[in-house]
């Protein structure tokens, strides 16, 4: 089987992020995407491709970028975006969060968004679908050679744990604390084509593999491969599919700009003749159970012998490697983020440094909010005096 893939010219950049409808008094999810989507048909109805886009329960939207040269493009694309919608939903009540999982509300009681494909799913997977209330980023990264793309997916393996840590921020489900920094990733990672990628050695592989689960079934279009990260071809990409919900616009820019750097470093060495470095599978699945249990302050394995470092301390090192990239690609104040987080907590940590603090998990959701408005939050009040602070 052969697959078209539509090359890049350049590692352009497009986001999906999924945001949450919450009651600005409840503090619970409202099942308003239809009616959002409804009032706003100059994001929802252009074409193939619509900024604003169901997910599957209607207490979800999607908001989609263009194809964008730079970070700081994406970001003003998806800030306009937010502005339309916030004008439509401030008169409801309603406001927008962004999590891995609502801290408080359980899947039971979501309405599931029209659509052929949503009730598809439903019906073949059953209960492993209808608890996914979760929301993710996803960061596509254009590439100039099919051929790259699997040497590529193999080599970002090694980054789940970065990718995962830094944006994980989903501690609480069902209102109770999971013990976990992200159990999202534990949550859709049910989904029977989740999970890291397989190590495939080269694109006719990947081909060979799609038909194989095409021929068997198990999938009915590559749609539904959905890898924490994969090749697109229609769109040409890596899609980094490992973030949890980001909270803040400015890491939402941060997490694209390390994806976007990511790959122009691996696109150079392969030019140069570089291989790759792919690291063994038992080792790519550890290091992504530790980030989704321990978050930042696991340690990851670095070889196969065993071999483990602090994440932080390959993540300040990481920073470093990939700054005179970032910088020629005018995303390198996007990339400094990561330090500051690594400073002042991811979300996860934020989430808890409220409670730990003597708030309420109403008080997580309104800091969420707070924080995707751009507003102070109540953990920025407190900065400095606990961990994860912010």
């Amino acid at each position: 089987m052969g697959i078209a893939f539509n090359s890049s010219e350049r590692a352009t950049i497009g986001v999906e992020w999924e945001l949450q409808l919450v009651d600005q008094r409840s503090r619970h999810l409202r099942q308003e995407a239809q009616k959002l989507l409804s009032e706003l048909p100059e994001l929802s109805s252009e074409g193939s491709a619509p900024p604003l886009r169901h997910e599957l329960m209607q207490s979800q939207v999607e908001v989609v970028t263009g194809i964008c040269e730079t970070v700081g493009e994406a970001r003003s694309d998806l800030g306009g975006s937010i502005d339309r919608m916030r004008d439509v939903l401030s008169p409801w009540g309603t406001t927008l969060t962004c999590s891995g999982t609502h801290p408080m509300d359980g899947w039971r009681d979501q309405e599931f968004s029209p659509g052929k494909r949503y009730g598809e799913l439903v019906e073949q997977m059953q209960w492993v679908v209808r608890r996914i209330l979760t929301c993710g980023v996803h960061v596509h990264v254009g590439i100039r050679d099919r051929d790259k793309a699997i040497p590529m997916v193999n080599a970002l393996t090694r980054y789940l744990p970065h990718f995962l840590a830094l944006s994980a921020s989903s501690p609480f489900w069902g209102g109770q604390d999971t013990g976990l920094a992200s159990a999202r990733s534990v949550i859709f990672g049910t989904l029977p084509t989740a999970g890291p990628p397989p190590h495939l050695p080269h694109w006719a592989a990947f081909e060979e593999y799609l038909e194989t689960l095409l021929r068997a079934g198990t999938i009915a279009s590559i749609k539904e491969v959905w890898w924490d990260i994969r090749p697109h071809p229609d769109f040409g990409t890596i899609e980094i599919r490992m973030f949890d919900g980001i909270p803040t616009l400015r890491e939402v820019g941060m997490a694209a700009a390390l994806s976007q750097s990511l790959v122009e470093l691996f696109d150079h060495q392969l030019d140069r003749g570089y291989g790759l470095p792919s690291p063994p599978s038992w080792v790519v699945k550890d290091n992504k159970w530790r980030a989704t249990r321990y978050g930042l302050d696991a340690r990851v394995i670095t070889d196969s012998h065993g071999t483990t470092v602090p994440l932080r301390d390959d993540l300040y090192e990481l920073v470093r490697e990939l700054g005179p990239v970032a910088a020629r690609l005018g995303c390198a104040e996007d990339l400094d983020l990561i330090s500051e987080i690594l400073d002042k907590g991811a979300s996860y940590e934020r989430q808890r440094a409220v409670i730990a603090e003597g708030g309420s998990l109403d008080d997580v959701v309104d800091m969420l909010a707070a924080e995707l408005h751009g507003g102070p939050t109540r953990a920025q009040v407190g900065a400095g005096d606990g961990a994860g602070a912010r």
